[in-house]
């Protein structure tokens, strides 16, 4: 029986997605909440898990193709994803045995060669390893961009002793706002590690040692050597390993959010496997046995586990993030004005030209390039809005640098989009994708979030109707887009229910007064519900 794979329920703010990446091919076996496929929205990216166990069959929607909400894109087949296969599973057997016989022979003839050939790979090994063991290569951490200072041991891959070939990455290390790979110089042998994780170390630091040629565990050795001892660990549950391999992401998650083991819950799936609905209803009974448990003992305050709690350093990057928005409360004389806008107009003109906007320049067209087309026509017109403070001067900029805000896995970040009057909507949409792309993957760099002069926020993907952003230091605004919501309306005197959506404009009023920043807050509006003046330039 075949299960639809269907795209997930979208916020209003997002008309459609695009399909990014297909983890699976027709005929894989997959389980029940695998990750599928992944649906890239304007900022975010959805995943698609596996709602049983089973086989891929077809992929409706290939990789770049728009869908919307609730569309099909591929089938899944319960089971082993065969029908009857009465026939097939003869014929095959026939062929099965009547190949045994010949696979048996020339197993025979493979194993002496292959005995010769591993005697000689063995020697050349040697050889190899005598002549090349020996040299030992510095780890060091890369230059730093000026304005970064130091920097943070993140996460090493690989632990002293082990094998390393020449770029694998050994050590993740994370700055302010972007985390630096360092790769192997050689093949050889991590020998030492200087620098545990946690370590603050700058430019140019000795963080290891990796010695080239030389014979160390393999991760595979490894795991053989400790399956003993691993063994007790993995039948009561201990193993993250493990509970990796048994459970699916979305488990993984709910099983995190509760602070809980896969052995803690008991499975109910195919094999005893622990899916979505074990750990809620897990999670339900025992809310009911505790608070049962507390009425029981009334000597008692609590339940010895209800009253747990976990202690985790904050990121260098989660730092940053408190520091800048206490700056931005503190020294700067914040205030908000709202608006909103109807998105009818834009809507039609998406609805009309999205397909052909699509086969044209390769990309959607989203909400985002109107938004950033309408702030940069408004930034000429208020070039206050597009001015900072730098001590007792007025700094005003004559380009057009807006940062858009990115929710990544590790925290929000605003890359730059950079000279936005000289762009279409078509490589603002191209920009702003790759850019969301990168955040989440980890792979943008100090150029990418360094400047900007006007940030845009749009909290309407996550469904936030209505907000007041703060502002990103040392930038004098911030524009909060939200949810488009149908609301009645009264236009010219009659009731009409219309896709509206309020903005918020967060400035410093010390460089920015009420005039200014009304008037820049009613120009993005106009130019929104009138999309013809950005081509008209009035």
């Amino acid at each position: 029986m075949a299960i639809d794979i269907k795209v997930p329920q979208l916020p209003e703010s997002v008309a459609d997605a695009t399909v990014a990446t297909w983890h699976v091919k027709p005929g894989d076996k997959v389980s029940r909440d695998q990750n599928l496929v992944d649906i890239e929205t304007d900022k975010v990216v959805l995943e698609v898990t596996a709602p049983e166990d089973g086989v891929m069959g077809d992929i409706v929607a290939d990789e770049g193709t728009t869908v919307g909400a609730e569309e099909v894109i591929g089938k899944l087949e319960k089971g082993d994803g065969k029908g009857d296969g009465s026939d097939d599973k003869a014929s095959k057997d026939k062929s099965d045995k009547s190949d045994d016989k010949k696979s048996d022979d020339k197993k025979s003839d493979d194993k002496k060669s292959d005995d010769k050939k591993s005697e000689k790979s063995d020697k050349s090994d040697k050889k190899e390893s005598k002549s090349g063991s020996g040299e030992k290569h510095e780890v060091k951490v890369p230059q730093l961009p000026e304005s970064v200072a130091d920097a943070t041991i993140a996460t090493w891959h690989v632990k002293a002793g082990e094998k390393v070939s020449r770029d694998q990455n050994l050590v993740d290390i994370e700055t302010d706002k972007v985390v630096l790979e360092v790769v192997a110089p050689a093949d050889g042998v991590l020998a030492e590690i200087k620098q545990d994780e946690g370590a603050t170390v700058g430019a140019d630091d000795v963080i290891g040692i990796v010695e080239a040629g030389g014979e160390g565990k393999d991760s595979s050795a490894d795991d053989k050597s400790a399956d003993k001892s691993q063994a007790k660990e993995d039948d009561s549950g201990d193993s993250d390993d493990s509970d990796k391999e048994v459970v699916g992401p979305a488990v993984r998650r709910l099983l995190a959010e509760h602070n809980l083991k896969v052995a803690d819950v008991k499975g109910t799936g195919k094999g005893g496997r622990v899916t979505k609905e074990d750990v809620e209803k897990h999670v339900k009974e025992g809310g009911k046995k505790d608070s049962s448990a507390a009425k029981t003992e009334s000597s008692a305050p609590a339940a010895a586990g209800d009253r747990d709690q976990k202690r985790v350093p904050m990121t260098r990057l989660r730092k940053t993030i408190a520091k800048r928005l206490l700056e931005a409360k503190n020294a700067t004389a914040m205030l908000t004005t709202f608006n909103e806008v109807n998105m009818k107009p834009i809507m039609d003109l998406r609805s009309k030209y999205k397909d052909e906007f699509e086969k044209r320049h390769d990309t959607r067209l989203g909400f985002m390039g109107f938004y950033v087309k309408a702030v940069t026509e408004a930034l000429k017109r208020f070039p206050e809005v597009n001015a900072s403070i730098d001590g007792d001067d007025i700094v005003y900029h004559n380009y057009f640098d807006i940062s858009i805000a990115v929710s990544t896995p590790r925290g929000l970040v605003t890359p730059v989009l950079r000279d936005t009057d000289k762009m279409s909507i078509a490589e603002i949409e191209n920009g702003i994708r790759d850019l969301a792309i990168k955040g989440r993957d980890g792979k943008l760099t100090m150029d990418d979030m360094q400047g900007g002069n006007f940030t845009i926020t749009n909290g309407g993907v996550f469904g936030s109707l209505l907000s007041t952003p703060i502002l990103n230091p040392p930038q004098s605004a911030i524009l909060g887009m939200h949810k488009i919501q149908d609301r009645p309306m009264a236009v010219d005197g009659k009731v009409e229910i219309l896709p509206m959506m309020y903005l918020a404009l967060s400035y410093d009023h010390r460089i920015i007064d009420g005039k200014e920043s009304v008037g820049f807050l009613v120009t993005i509006k106009e130019l929104l519900e009138d999309p013809q003046r950005l081509l008209l330039d009035i």
